[in-house]
């Protein structure tokens, strides 16, 4: 086994150490060498397969690490996912190759929460339009919604789905959950409600997604559940871009059946400015920013760093998926 003071790491999230410069130097201090991603971008398969060879760890954002990309890593013992969804690791061919793959679950469940209530508070209330009309010189009179007594449906109980229910208590919403791994006291116990997802969508005045990728969800949120939930409705999806067919959400949001709709995730990320959904009004798109927040990058940070060493000493790591 290599010594670790020999090892070359590839960190490729571009907020690693960004709030805590302690997490860079604390890996440079113990490993023979470091390579950061200069692009600010996640990296594509080919970028990755370029940069692997000869790399022993790699703290990974949502890069793009496939079989093609894994095929060039000559001496990769585990990639550490710098956050909690491994859909973009193909974890078959990790395996194959004798990969250890760890995530960080939990870390940024309050930060990636936060914005979710954010997106249902910007849907609700026409904030960011008034804000660019005062700044332009206007002083328009609006009007909307009150979050205050409406009912929000989660797509999902997970930690994430946990926190925005507990966030949502203070402003007296009544919260519904769909997820098969849920029971009804555990519901219960955060004030919402297990039911069926027909329910959830008819009843729900803001849907919100919080469900990983899976054969099962890839494209859950296609015509049919869209011409399902009620007419005004609106849709928050903080968790992945493939949960959703977006031609059918943009008809959806075109022909007025749904209100509006938050998303900081896409299927292909950037989505391109000639994106249809970005060319609707009533659409609020950000570039994926939910888990970046100070507190919930250290403590990626401090999770994937910690399990990419212990799996180069040859020690058991804490958050194992593959």
């Amino acid at each position: 086994m290599k010594p670790l003071n020999e090892c070359h790491i590839l960190v490729t999230p571009a907020s690693y150490g960004q709030h805590d410069v302690g997490l860079k130097r604390e890996l440079e201090a113990v490993v023979g060498r470091v390579t950061y991603n200069e692009t600010g971008r996640q990296l594509s398969s080919a970028q990755m397969a370029a940069l692997l060879p000869g790399v022993d760890g790699c703290i990974a954002g949502l890069d793009t690490i496939d079989a093609a990309a894994l095929a060039a890593a000559d001496s990769l013992r585990v990639v550490a996912r710098y956050g909690v969804g491994t859909d973009s690791v193909d974890l078959v061919a990790a395996r194959a190759r004798g990969i250890v793959v760890t995530n960080t679950p939990g870390a940024n469940a309050g930060a990636v929460a936060e914005l979710a209530v954010t997106f249902m508070l910007l849907l609700a209330r026409p904030v960011l339009g008034a804000a660019a009309a005062t700044r332009a010189g206007d002083w328009p009179r609006t009007s909307g919604l009150s979050l205050g007594g409406k009912t929000v449906g989660l797509i999902g109980f997970g930690a994430i789905g946990r926190k925005v229910a507990r966030l949502l208590s203070g402003f007296d919403c009544r919260v519904l959950v769909v997820d098969p791994s849920c029971d009804t006291e555990r519901a219960a116990g955060l004030g919402a409600t297990l039911v069926p997802l027909d329910e959830l969508l008819a009843t729900s005045d803001f849907v919100s997604l919080h469900a990983p990728v899976m054969p099962e969800t890839r494209g859950m949120v296609d015509a049919a559940f869209l011409s399902r939930m009620k007419p005004g409705a609106s849709l928050v999806n903080t968790a992945r871009g493939e949960l959703v067919d977006e031609a059918a959400l943009y008809a959806a949001l075109a022909s007025g059946r749904l209100r509006g709709a938050a998303l900081d995730v896409f299927v292909a990320e950037p989505p391109g400015a000639d994106s249809p959904l970005l060319s609707l009004p009533n659409v609020i798109a950000t570039p994926h920013m939910g888990a970046h927040t100070d507190s919930a990058t250290t403590t990626m940070g401090r999770m994937a760093l910690a399990d990419c060493l212990a799996v180069l000493r040859g020690e058991e790591p804490v958050y194992r998926v593959a």
